[in-house]
């Protein structure tokens, strides 16, 4: 084999070794970083960083020479000479010898153009590009940290819907053991004909129920998927558990809203949108100011082709020109006007984000601290739920208790259990929100 298809095969094996299946369990933090490689969101915002990329280049170019080659072949009659105030007065033989016959003209030539002052108006461009990109980089942030939101409740979504199926089925279960054994008994003679009844009953009405948490695992996956950039209907499963999440340990609001002032994108943002106001103020007052161009020209004007390269018939022209405008009916002044009311703006747009942000932090501490106080509380009433449920079942089996007393044992197991789940979901959500509105990515442990 040659060496060099040996080492192509070699890398394509290593690659292949690289990328994970796409098949195989998800963590959210890979979830996450799938759908940042994939998902459009994100691939707009770095489009749009791009085009602030090519206004930098073309904001740069006022600066630099306009160099361009010029090259001119005409044919041409003119009659001027034969319109001429007086011609008739001429001799005959005269006006004949001025009758125009068509010529050629040639001519190829450089020109040079190069702004030489402009009242800080092409600076204060460039620099007001270079601020509108870092713009554009915070645009990215916000762009992948919403989309990092998005993926991690998705996450949770599907990882409540498997865990709320397991439960249903196995409350199903609880319940077909339970007709069984009522089945027994009334066969035995031990039981009514109701007691089998309400068993059947209460296993019928738990059907709808298993249909609703099927279809709820579909959909947390299609939303999933969505943002992963799969088809809807491919098999994601989640190598992650919702008490997995980490305990949260930073409770103070001034501390979180400090952090969240030197990291929330839209905060960084609206910073970068107050120094662009400012500087299109300064643009703005750079209008209609004086401005001093150089120009330049070097080239051949000829009759005759063969003249073309003859030194004889060089044509060139070097010149200043300085531009002064007198009025421009208040263009200027309009300019500014509008300037200084986006600055004032761009600081009021920032001062009501900064307080969002902060009731936004508030609001998800409140919601981490019922979430935690809720897992708490459910764990407890879980463990007492099964206590009961399994003291009556032992007295059930002795005629001590009635089946009405098992269904509403299971049902009393499977509420809190449900709200146990339902609270470790709405913790590692609230989490992840809490994360998101400090600035923070909501995929972090």
């Amino acid at each position: 084999m040659r060496p060099h298809l040996l080492l192509v095969l070699l890398s394509g094996a290593l690659l292949g070794a690289q990328s994970p299946p796409e098949d195989r369990p998800l963590t959210i933090e890979e979830a996450v970083r799938i759908a940042l490689e994939r998902h459009p969101d994100v691939e707009k915002a770095r489009a749009a960083a791009e085009a602030l990329k090519g206004k930098i280049r073309e904001v740069r170019a006022q600066a630099l020479p306009d160099v361009a080659i010029h090259v001119n072949a005409t044919r041409w009659r003119d009659p001027s000479l034969l319109n001429a105030s007086g011609i008739e007065k001429f001799p005959e033989e005269l006006r004949k010898a001025l009758i125009p016959q068509g010529v050629n003209l040639f001519d190829y030539n450089i020109t040079v153009r190069q702004p030489l002052y402009t009242a800080g108006k092409v600076g204060t461009a460039l620099r007001l590009a270079a601020v509108e990109a870092e713009g554009s980089a915070a645009e990215m942030d916000r762009a992948a940290q919403d989309l990092a939101l998005n993926v991690v409740r998705a996450c949770y979504g599907l990882l409540w819907a498997e865990r709320y199926l397991a439960l249903v089925e196995e409350t199903q279960r609880q319940r077909q053991a339970h007709l069984e054994t009522a089945r027994a008994r009334y066969r035995n003679g031990v039981a009514t004909e109701v007691d089998v009844l309400r068993s059947e009953v209460a296993l019928a009405n738990g059907e709808p129920e298993l249909v609703r948490a099927r279809n709820a695992i579909r959909q947390a996956r299609a939303l999933l998927n969505f943002y992963l950039v799969r088809p809807l209907d491919f098999p994601t499963r989640l190598a992650a558990s919702l008490e997995e999440v980490a305990p949260w340990e930073q409770w103070d609001l001034e501390a979180l809203a400090a952090e969240a002032s030197r990291r929330r994108p839209e905060l960084l943002r609206l910073r970068i949108a107050e120094r662009s106001a400012e500087t299109q103020l300064e643009l703005a007052r750079a209008e209609s100011r004086m401005r001093a161009d150089f120009t330049g020209s070097y080239g051949v004007m000829a009759r005759l082709p063969e003249n073309l390269v003859n030194s004889q018939f060089v044509r060139w022209i070097v010149g200043v020109n300085f531009t002064l405008p007198v009025f421009d009916g208040f263009r200027r002044s309009g300019l500014v006007w509008q300037a200084t009311a986006a600055r004032r703006a761009a600081r009021l747009e920032r001062e009501k984000v900064e307080q969002q942000v902060r009731l936004a932090l508030q609001q998800a501490l409140d919601d981490l601290r019922a979430a935690q106080q809720t897992v708490e509380a459910a764990r407890a009433n879980v463990r007492q739920a099964e206590r009961v449920l399994e003291m009556t079942q032992n007295n059930y089996q002795y005629g001590a208790a009635t089946t009405l007393d098992v269904v509403d044992a299971q049902t009393a197991l499977t509420l809190a259990r449900t709200n146990l789940l339902k609270g470790l979901h709405d913790y590692g959500i609230a989490r992840a929100n809490l994360l998101w509105a400090m600035g923070r990515r909501p995929e972090e442990k």
